[in-house]
């Protein structure tokens, strides 16, 4: 397997670290074990946890003002790939990458082989009908697939099936749809018929599916419309996925809530009525700000996981969410962040596992509130980087990844190889 950043170096920075990594480890592990937690059974399934990346996610975004460029941004998917097998050499925790078309568009077969060569491979093919691409015949100015002629209906329903083929031939399993299409003053669209516009449009895309894949509906609130979108919260999301089928499904993106939303109930109850297809991993101060998994609230990422794994313990039938990043990063090293979600969701997995199921559920039917929510908080405050550490290690990834990043210096030479972004304005100034 070609590796980015020298096995050497991450080796060397590992031997420092790992005599106070199994101080630390043996002594979390006794701690479990007055618990009844066997430390390694917990480390082996965090282990074996993977979160996919996004493609876009390790260039530089913006914000509708304005965006500044960083230092050595892909100039293409196959730097993309190359930073993405960064991350997973380092973490080994994200050994997929989601694609998005058309900004990724290439030979299949040679997209193949770069990621195969890199070590990694495809998660869910995500498509594009929220922006025009050049020289394409219909705008989406004012809506995808929901829009009011049925040319541009069309045209979109066309991108997302080529979608589906690129998909196909990359080994993937599943495609994601979300539409910016909505309203930004009242009158401006019937609800009703957009939705049925829609939901006819997407009929077509699921005709189109293999049989062994799934497609994934998103739902966002806000942005670009701001007076209405036509997928606009999770009950919107349930009857698109309940209208289309057996292969429909709902994705949740964390940052796509309004602030006070309980999204762990809303996970609970995809989870219930097995619509739940998976996850857009991110955390948000406002909604839909795209920032880093956990850096505004950890426990709400932990709360999330909850569900998940009391999911997994109750034997949910056919239970297997998609896990995926979907961040922007203005102000950081896009590598470093999404190295740190990907450990920060982990975190949250694990935390998640140490979790008494038994005592909770009797306390909860005892309506003892105060020890109930006791249990939750006294595995969300369990120090688990010991166990991540560990994760890392035994797979073969850096004990501290971006410390051995920093200090592998990929930045700056990557720098060096690929010329500078000019900035770009947003669309308010």
């Amino acid at each position: 397997m070609e590796t980015r950043i020298s096995p050497d170096l991450v080796q060397s920075d590992n031997d420092a670290r790992a005599k106070a990594l199994n101080s630390d480890y043996q002594a979390l592990g006794n701690k479990l074990s007055r618990s009844g937690i066997d430390i390694d059974a917990v480390t082996a399934k965090v282990s074996e946890f993977f979160v996919a990346v996004p493609s876009w996610g390790v260039g530089t975004g913006g914000t509708r003002f304005a965006r500044f460029p960083g230092i050595g941004e892909p100039r293409g998917i196959f730097d993309k790939l190359n930073d993405c097998a960064v991350i997973q050499q380092l973490t080994r925790a994200t050994p997929n990458v989601s694609l998005h078309i058309p900004w990724d568009k290439a030979d299949p077969n040679e997209l193949r082989d770069h990621a195969t060569a890199l070590g990694l491979g495809f998660d869910a093919i995500n498509s594009n009908s929220f922006s025009d691409a050049p020289d394409q015949t219909h705008s989406y100015k004012f809506g995808s697939l929901s829009h009011v002629t049925p040319e541009t209906r069309a045209q979109a329903v066309e991108h997302n099936i080529e979608c589906i083929e690129i998909g196909d031939a990359l080994g993937s399993k599943a495609l994601t749809v979300w539409i910016g299409d909505g309203s930004n003053f009242p009158g401006q669209t019937n609800f009703t018929r957009s939705f049925e516009r829609y939901l006819d449009a997407m009929g077509d895309i699921y005709k189109a599916l293999p049989d062994d894949w799934r497609i994934f509906s998103e739902h966002k609130m806000y942005e670009p419309a701001f007076y209405s979108t036509v997928v606009q919260d999770w009950g919107s999301n349930l009857l698109i996925a309940q209208t289309l089928g057996e292969k429909a499904f709902c994705l949740v993106d964390l940052g796509h809530h309004a602030p006070n939303t309980n999204i762990e109930m809303i996970v609970a109850r995809l989870i219930q009525f097995k619509k739940l297809g998976g996850f857009h991993f991110n955390d948000s101060k406002y909604g839909d700000d795209d920032l880093d998994a956990g850096s505004i609230d950890p426990y709400r990422l932990f709360l999330v996981f909850n569900e998940l794994v009391d999911a997994e313990h109750r034997g949910v039938e056919n239970f297997h969410p998609a896990h995926m990043i979907d961040q922007s990063h203005n102000v950081t090293d896009p590598i470093e962040s999404l190295m740190a979600s990907a450990n920060e969701i982990r975190r949250a997995y694990a935390q998640a596992l140490l979790v008494d199921r038994e005592a909770l559920s009797e306390y909860q039917d005892d309506n003892d509130a105060i020890m109930a929510t006791e249990t939750l908080k006294r595995a969300f405050r369990t120090d688990v980087e010991p166990i991540l550490a560990q994760a890392r290690l035994r797979s073969g990834g850096a004990i501290d990844p971006v410390a051995a990043y920093r200090a592998s210096g990929y930045r700056a030479k990557v720098g060096a190889e690929r010329p500078a972004s000019k900035a770009g304005s947003g669309g308010i100034v």
